[in-house]
Protein backbone atom coordinates (compact mmCIF):
# COMPACT_ATOMS: atom_id res chain seq x y z
CA UNK A 1 0.00 0.00 0.00
CA UNK A 2 1.28 3.56 -0.49
CA UNK A 3 1.65 5.40 2.14
CA UNK A 4 -0.18 9.01 2.45
CA UNK A 5 2.80 10.79 2.71
CA UNK A 6 4.17 10.30 -0.49
CA UNK A 7 0.42 9.58 -1.88
CA UNK A 8 -1.04 13.08 -0.87
CA UNK A 9 1.12 16.40 -1.82
CA UNK A 10 -1.24 19.09 0.16
CA UNK A 11 0.14 22.66 -1.85
CA UNK A 12 -1.14 25.81 0.15
CA UNK A 13 -4.64 25.54 0.86
CA UNK A 14 -5.41 22.82 -1.80
CA UNK A 15 -4.61 18.91 -1.73
CA UNK A 16 -3.57 16.74 -4.52
CA UNK A 17 -4.12 13.16 -4.31
CA UNK A 18 -2.30 10.62 -6.92
CA UNK A 19 -4.73 7.86 -8.07
CA UNK A 20 -5.22 5.17 -6.69
CA UNK A 21 -3.34 5.84 -3.11
CA UNK A 22 -5.99 5.40 -0.52
CA UNK A 23 -5.30 6.27 3.24
CA UNK A 24 -6.09 4.13 5.96
CA UNK A 25 -6.85 5.51 9.48
CA UNK A 26 -7.26 3.18 12.64
CA UNK A 27 -10.24 4.75 14.35
CA UNK A 28 -9.36 5.18 18.04
CA UNK A 29 -6.54 2.63 17.28
CA UNK A 30 -7.35 -1.30 16.57
CA UNK A 31 -10.57 -0.59 18.30
CA UNK A 32 -12.41 -3.87 16.95
CA UNK A 33 -10.16 -6.06 18.90
CA UNK A 34 -8.60 -3.92 21.85
CA UNK A 35 -10.78 -1.30 24.02
CA UNK A 36 -10.64 2.01 21.84
CA UNK A 37 -7.88 4.63 22.63
CA UNK A 38 -5.52 2.25 24.79
CA UNK A 39 -2.06 2.00 23.98
CA UNK A 40 -2.41 -1.88 23.31
CA UNK A 41 -4.76 -0.60 20.57
CA UNK A 42 -2.74 2.10 19.01
CA UNK A 43 0.01 -0.41 18.90
CA UNK A 44 -1.67 -3.70 17.22
CA UNK A 45 -3.22 -1.03 14.64
CA UNK A 46 0.65 -0.19 13.80
CA UNK A 47 1.54 -3.58 13.45
CA UNK A 48 -1.24 -3.76 11.21
CA UNK A 49 0.26 -1.57 8.67
CA UNK A 50 -2.42 1.62 8.94
CA UNK A 51 -0.97 4.95 7.67
CA UNK A 52 -2.69 7.43 10.54
CA UNK A 53 -3.71 6.57 14.45
CA UNK A 54 -6.39 8.85 15.31
CA UNK A 55 -6.42 10.74 18.85
CA UNK A 56 -9.74 12.11 20.04
CA UNK A 57 -9.18 14.67 22.99
CA UNK A 58 -10.49 15.87 26.27
CA UNK A 59 -9.43 17.91 29.26
CA UNK A 60 -8.54 17.14 32.56
CA UNK A 61 -9.81 19.62 35.48
CA UNK A 62 -6.09 20.52 35.95
CA UNK A 63 -5.25 21.02 31.98
CA UNK A 64 -4.18 18.04 30.63
CA UNK A 65 -5.33 16.49 27.28
CA UNK A 66 -6.19 12.80 27.78
CA UNK A 67 -6.55 10.28 24.64
CA UNK A 68 -10.88 9.47 25.04
CA UNK A 69 -13.48 9.61 22.41
CA UNK A 70 -15.84 11.23 25.15
CA UNK A 71 -15.58 14.09 27.18
CA UNK A 72 -17.49 12.16 29.93
CA UNK A 73 -15.87 8.70 31.40
CA UNK A 74 -18.67 6.62 31.75
CA UNK A 75 -19.11 4.43 28.84
CA UNK A 76 -15.64 3.26 28.60
CA UNK A 77 -14.30 3.11 32.16
CA UNK A 78 -15.88 2.29 36.23
CA UNK A 79 -15.89 5.62 37.03
CA UNK A 80 -19.46 5.53 38.78
CA UNK A 81 -17.79 3.07 40.61
CA UNK A 82 -14.60 4.33 41.90
CA UNK A 83 -16.42 7.73 42.27
CA UNK A 84 -20.22 7.81 42.77
CA UNK A 85 -20.85 11.15 43.81
CA UNK A 86 -19.10 13.05 41.07
CA UNK A 87 -21.41 12.91 38.10
CA UNK A 88 -23.33 15.77 36.59
CA UNK A 89 -26.92 16.44 36.65
CA UNK A 90 -27.18 14.43 33.30
CA UNK A 91 -25.57 11.50 35.16
CA UNK A 92 -22.36 11.69 33.11
CA UNK A 93 -19.00 11.72 34.59
CA UNK A 94 -16.81 14.62 32.70
CA UNK A 95 -13.32 14.54 32.05
CA UNK A 96 -13.19 18.05 32.98
CA UNK A 97 -14.38 17.47 36.47
CA UNK A 98 -11.30 15.07 37.09
CA UNK A 99 -7.65 15.19 37.55
CA UNK A 100 -4.85 13.43 35.79
CA UNK A 101 -4.27 11.41 38.49
CA UNK A 102 -7.68 10.85 39.37
CA UNK A 103 -8.54 9.07 35.60
CA UNK A 104 -4.98 7.06 35.41
CA UNK A 105 -6.72 5.34 38.87
CA UNK A 106 -9.34 4.31 36.23
CA UNK A 107 -9.79 1.08 34.71
CA UNK A 108 -10.37 1.66 31.06
CA UNK A 109 -12.57 -1.40 28.83
CA UNK A 110 -14.97 -1.71 26.09
CA UNK A 111 -17.36 0.96 25.09
CA UNK A 112 -20.78 -0.41 26.99
CA UNK A 113 -24.14 1.15 28.39
CA UNK A 114 -26.23 0.43 30.98
CA UNK A 115 -29.31 -1.79 31.03
CA UNK A 116 -31.59 -3.00 33.88
CA UNK A 117 -28.45 -2.50 35.96
CA UNK A 118 -26.44 -4.28 33.65
CA UNK A 119 -23.08 -3.54 31.91
CA UNK A 120 -23.94 -4.33 28.26
CA UNK A 121 -21.17 -4.17 25.68
CA UNK A 122 -21.94 -2.00 22.73
CA UNK A 123 -20.52 -4.47 20.45
CA UNK A 124 -20.99 -7.90 21.57
CA UNK A 125 -18.24 -9.52 19.73
CA UNK A 126 -15.88 -7.33 21.07
CA UNK A 127 -13.22 -7.46 23.93
CA UNK A 128 -14.74 -9.07 26.67
CA UNK A 129 -15.71 -5.92 29.26
CA UNK A 130 -13.79 -5.25 32.28
CA UNK A 131 -10.99 -7.85 31.56
CA UNK A 132 -7.59 -7.61 31.73
CA UNK A 133 -5.98 -3.71 32.99
CA UNK A 134 -6.05 -0.42 30.43
CA UNK A 135 -5.65 2.86 31.81
CA UNK A 136 -6.21 5.96 29.60
CA UNK A 137 -2.96 8.10 28.56
CA UNK A 138 -2.18 11.79 27.75
CA UNK A 139 -1.30 12.98 24.34
CA UNK A 140 2.28 13.44 24.88
CA UNK A 141 2.36 9.69 25.82
CA UNK A 142 0.98 8.56 22.67
CA UNK A 143 2.95 10.95 20.61
CA UNK A 144 5.91 9.65 22.26
CA UNK A 145 4.87 6.18 21.98
CA UNK A 146 4.15 6.41 18.15
CA UNK A 147 7.11 8.32 17.62
CA UNK A 148 8.93 5.99 19.26
CA UNK A 149 7.68 2.87 17.56
CA UNK A 150 8.08 4.94 14.41
CA UNK A 151 12.24 5.25 15.27
CA UNK A 152 12.43 0.96 16.37
CA UNK A 153 10.46 0.04 13.36
CA UNK A 154 11.90 2.79 11.04
CA UNK A 155 8.22 3.74 9.67
CA UNK A 156 6.29 6.93 9.19
CA UNK A 157 2.79 6.54 10.72
CA UNK A 158 1.10 9.89 11.16
CA UNK A 159 -0.97 10.93 13.83
CA UNK A 160 -4.86 11.87 13.40
CA UNK A 161 -5.79 14.21 16.28
CA UNK A 162 -9.28 15.42 17.19
CA UNK A 163 -10.27 18.43 19.70
CA UNK A 164 -13.57 16.80 21.31
CA UNK A 165 -15.98 19.23 21.52
CA UNK A 166 -14.26 22.51 21.81
CA UNK A 167 -17.67 24.40 22.62
CA UNK A 168 -18.10 22.55 25.64
CA UNK A 169 -14.63 23.46 26.98
CA UNK A 170 -15.21 27.20 26.20
CA UNK A 171 -18.27 27.03 27.88
CA UNK A 172 -16.22 25.41 31.26
CA UNK A 173 -13.56 28.11 30.73
CA UNK A 174 -10.24 25.94 28.52
CA UNK A 175 -9.10 26.64 25.38
CA UNK A 176 -8.71 22.75 24.27
CA UNK A 177 -7.50 23.76 20.68
CA UNK A 178 -4.74 25.47 22.21
CA UNK A 179 -3.51 23.30 24.52
CA UNK A 180 -3.55 20.46 21.45
CA UNK A 181 -1.67 22.85 19.26
CA UNK A 182 1.09 23.64 21.78
CA UNK A 183 1.60 20.12 22.30
CA UNK A 184 2.06 19.07 18.90
CA UNK A 185 4.37 21.79 18.29
CA UNK A 186 6.50 21.02 21.01
CA UNK A 187 7.04 17.33 18.96
CA UNK A 188 7.87 19.01 16.00
CA UNK A 189 4.34 19.12 14.58
CA UNK A 190 4.44 22.59 12.72
CA UNK A 191 4.12 22.24 8.61
CA UNK A 192 2.04 21.10 6.51
CA UNK A 193 4.67 18.47 5.09
CA UNK A 194 4.53 17.19 9.11
CA UNK A 195 3.01 13.66 9.31
CA UNK A 196 0.09 15.22 11.08
CA UNK A 197 -3.58 16.11 10.82
CA UNK A 198 -6.00 18.19 13.25
CA UNK A 199 -9.62 17.60 12.88
CA UNK A 200 -12.55 18.61 14.48
CA UNK A 201 -16.77 18.68 14.07
CA UNK A 202 -16.19 22.39 15.29
CA UNK A 203 -16.40 24.62 12.15
CA UNK A 204 -16.50 28.08 14.20
CA UNK A 205 -13.48 26.78 16.06
CA UNK A 206 -11.63 25.15 13.14
CA UNK A 207 -11.85 28.78 11.92
CA UNK A 208 -10.81 29.88 15.14
CA UNK A 209 -7.58 27.53 14.58
CA UNK A 210 -6.47 28.78 11.12
CA UNK A 211 -6.80 32.34 11.48
CA UNK A 212 -5.97 33.07 14.86
CA UNK A 213 -4.45 30.33 17.20
CA UNK A 214 -2.05 29.02 14.32
CA UNK A 215 -0.80 32.32 12.75
CA UNK A 216 0.12 33.30 16.44
CA UNK A 217 1.77 30.44 17.21
CA UNK A 218 4.07 29.77 13.67
CA UNK A 219 2.17 26.47 12.52
CA UNK A 220 0.47 25.55 9.41
CA UNK A 221 -0.68 21.91 9.85
CA UNK A 222 -3.28 20.34 7.73
CA UNK A 223 -7.27 20.13 8.82
CA UNK A 224 -10.11 18.15 8.79
CA UNK A 225 -13.81 19.37 9.08
CA UNK A 226 -15.74 16.50 10.44
CA UNK A 227 -19.62 16.60 9.24
CA UNK A 228 -22.46 14.57 10.54
CA UNK A 229 -26.00 14.74 10.71
CA UNK A 230 -26.44 14.79 14.43
CA UNK A 231 -27.78 18.20 15.65
CA UNK A 232 -26.36 18.00 19.26
CA UNK A 233 -22.80 17.51 18.33
CA UNK A 234 -22.15 21.02 17.74
CA UNK A 235 -22.87 24.44 19.16
CA UNK A 236 -21.61 27.75 18.59
CA UNK A 237 -22.29 30.94 19.93
CA UNK A 238 -24.57 33.29 18.60
CA UNK A 239 -25.70 36.79 20.20
CA UNK A 240 -24.59 35.39 23.64
CA UNK A 241 -26.42 31.99 23.20
CA UNK A 242 -25.40 28.27 22.48
CA UNK A 243 -26.82 27.47 19.61
CA UNK A 244 -27.11 24.12 17.62
CA UNK A 245 -24.66 24.24 14.74
CA UNK A 246 -26.34 23.81 11.44
CA UNK A 247 -24.05 20.79 9.47
CA UNK A 248 -26.07 21.44 6.31
CA UNK A 249 -24.24 24.78 5.86
CA UNK A 250 -20.65 22.11 5.19
CA UNK A 251 -23.04 20.15 2.99
CA UNK A 252 -23.68 22.54 0.55
CA UNK A 253 -21.87 22.70 -2.44
CA UNK A 254 -21.85 26.88 -2.57
CA UNK A 255 -20.31 26.89 0.73
CA UNK A 256 -16.92 24.28 -0.07
CA UNK A 257 -15.31 27.40 -1.48
CA UNK A 258 -15.56 29.18 1.73
CA UNK A 259 -14.74 25.98 3.92
CA UNK A 260 -11.74 25.23 1.92
CA UNK A 261 -10.43 28.40 3.33
CA UNK A 262 -10.22 26.54 6.48
CA UNK A 263 -10.19 22.62 5.63
CA UNK A 264 -7.69 21.07 3.72
CA UNK A 265 -9.69 17.77 3.94
CA UNK A 266 -13.83 16.69 4.91
CA UNK A 267 -14.39 13.95 7.29
CA UNK A 268 -18.62 13.19 6.46
CA UNK A 269 -20.26 10.45 7.83
CA UNK A 270 -19.77 7.82 5.13
CA UNK A 271 -23.77 7.39 4.03
CA UNK A 272 -23.20 11.14 2.87
CA UNK A 273 -21.29 9.61 0.34
CA UNK A 274 -24.39 8.23 -1.13
CA UNK A 275 -28.33 8.39 -2.25
CA UNK A 276 -29.39 5.75 0.89
CA UNK A 277 -32.49 5.93 -0.13
CA UNK A 278 -31.62 5.00 -3.68
CA UNK A 279 -28.95 2.18 -2.50
CA UNK A 280 -29.35 -1.45 -1.98
CA UNK A 281 -27.35 -4.36 -2.19
CA UNK A 282 -25.81 -4.73 -5.73
CA UNK A 283 -26.69 -1.44 -6.45
CA UNK A 284 -24.78 1.74 -4.50
CA UNK A 285 -25.95 4.99 -5.80
CA UNK A 286 -22.73 7.76 -5.28
CA UNK A 287 -23.62 11.10 -4.94
CA UNK A 288 -21.45 14.33 -5.80
CA UNK A 289 -20.16 14.82 -2.35
CA UNK A 290 -16.51 13.69 -3.14
CA UNK A 291 -16.22 15.13 -6.42
CA UNK A 292 -17.20 18.53 -5.33
CA UNK A 293 -14.45 18.28 -2.46
CA UNK A 294 -12.37 17.75 -4.37
CA UNK A 295 -12.92 20.37 -7.22
CA UNK A 296 -12.72 22.55 -4.26
CA UNK A 297 -9.28 21.41 -3.53
CA UNK A 298 -9.90 19.40 -0.14
CA UNK A 299 -9.51 15.82 0.35
CA UNK A 300 -11.97 13.44 1.94
CA UNK A 301 -11.47 10.68 4.75
CA UNK A 302 -15.31 9.72 5.83
CA UNK A 303 -15.93 7.40 9.19
CA UNK A 304 -16.45 4.57 10.28
CA UNK A 305 -16.19 1.49 8.43
CA UNK A 306 -17.20 -1.16 11.33
CA UNK A 307 -17.63 -5.25 9.97
CA UNK A 308 -19.41 -5.53 12.95
CA UNK A 309 -22.19 -2.76 12.09
CA UNK A 310 -22.68 -2.13 8.49
CA UNK A 311 -25.03 -0.66 6.55
CA UNK A 312 -27.98 -2.00 4.71
CA UNK A 313 -26.63 -1.62 1.36
CA UNK A 314 -24.12 -3.51 0.98
CA UNK A 315 -23.53 -7.33 2.03
CA UNK A 316 -19.94 -7.95 3.78
CA UNK A 317 -17.13 -4.84 4.49
CA UNK A 318 -15.31 -5.55 1.31
CA UNK A 319 -18.55 -4.05 -0.16
CA UNK A 320 -17.97 -1.00 2.01
CA UNK A 321 -14.51 -0.04 1.69
CA UNK A 322 -15.19 -0.79 -2.07
CA UNK A 323 -18.37 1.44 -2.18
CA UNK A 324 -16.62 4.46 -0.03
CA UNK A 325 -12.66 4.22 -1.36
CA UNK A 326 -13.61 3.55 -5.06
CA UNK A 327 -17.09 3.68 -6.25
CA UNK A 328 -17.20 7.22 -3.74
CA UNK A 329 -13.43 7.84 -4.98
CA UNK A 330 -12.69 9.23 -1.36
CA UNK A 331 -9.46 9.10 -0.44
CA UNK A 332 -9.16 7.55 3.04
CA UNK A 333 -11.14 6.31 5.68
CA UNK A 334 -11.80 5.90 9.15
CA UNK A 335 -11.95 2.12 10.44
CA UNK A 336 -12.31 -0.12 13.52
CA UNK A 337 -11.08 -2.76 11.67
CA UNK A 338 -7.53 -1.27 10.05
CA UNK A 339 -6.32 -5.00 9.03
CA UNK A 340 -8.95 -5.45 7.27
CA UNK A 341 -8.94 -1.99 5.54
CA UNK A 342 -4.83 -2.14 4.66
CA UNK A 343 -5.68 -5.56 3.17
CA UNK A 344 -8.33 -4.66 0.73
CA UNK A 345 -6.63 -1.67 -0.50
CA UNK A 346 -3.53 -3.60 -1.05
CA UNK A 347 -5.88 -5.94 -2.90
CA UNK A 348 -7.08 -3.34 -5.27
CA UNK A 349 -3.78 -1.23 -6.21
CA UNK A 350 -1.64 -4.75 -7.22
Amino acid sequence: MLKSTAAIIFLGLSAVTMANAKTIVAHRGASAYLPEHTLEAKALAYAMGVDYLEQDLAMTKDDHLVVVHDHFLDRVSDVAAKFPDRARKDGRYYVIDFTLAEIKSLNFTEGFEIKDGKMVAGYKGRFPLMQSAFKIHTLEEEIEFIQGLNKTMGKNVGIYVETKAPWFHKQEGKDISKATLEVLKKYGYTTKDSNCIFQTFDYPDLKYVKTQLMPQMGIDLRTVILITTNPTETYELKDGKWESFDYKYLIDPANMAEIAQYADGMGPDYNLLFDVEKSSKGHIVVNDFVRNAHNNGMIVHPYTIRKDRLPDYVVNVDELYDAVLYKADADGVFTDFPDLGVKFVESKEK
